[in-house]
């Protein structure tokens, strides 16, 4: 399976202690060099793991006219991370942000975010409750909007 991930599930997931569940849940993980520079960049919760990992594969993206035209709309690791699945022909995209997310369905990627990461490892037996969780994205400034946030426990069934 051919995953790309984008800096937000990594940082999200890493901020709660979960990061070990990608390499769990997917084994590899590739990302492009934006999105390493954008981990690695600031020394935050899961920076080492990132830099030391041998679960999480470094990639250059080649279509640099893809990324520019994505990086009109959106952020220049979402651009590379969006190219990099499309020139990878990726199973799956990790991949939060509202935006992206749509650019990556007009390209007709698979889409997973932390949520549904989350809710994924629960249904594989990685994780018991998803609750405790979500409290502590919120903690981290991850916006959940109720609705969402109960959605997500109604789908974890808690």
């Amino acid at each position: 399976m051919i995953v790309v991930s984008n800096t937000s599930p990594i940082n999200n997931l890493a901020a709660i202690g979960q990061l070990n569940l990608l390499p769990q849940m997917y084994g590899k993980v590739i990302i492009p060099e934006t999105v390493y520079e954008e981990l690695t960049k600031i020394p935050v919760e899961g920076t080492e793991e990132v830099k030391s990992s041998n679960w999480i594969e470094r990639r250059l993206v080649t279509n640099i006219s893809l990324v520019n035209e994505f990086k009109d709309r959106l952020d220049p690791g979402e651009a590379e991370a969006i190219a990099l699945a499309i020139e990878l022909k990726a199973d799956l995209l990790l991949i939060d942000e509202r935006l992206g997310r749509g650019v990556a369905e007009s390209r007709n990627l698979d889409i997973i975010g932390v949520l549904g990461i989350l809710l994924e490892a629960k249904k594989q037996g990685f994780v018991t409750l998803i609750q405790p969780l979500l409290e502590q994205l919120k903690s981290c400034n991850f916006w959940i909007k109720p609705e969402l946030y109960s959605r997500v426990l109604t789908l974890a069934g808690e």
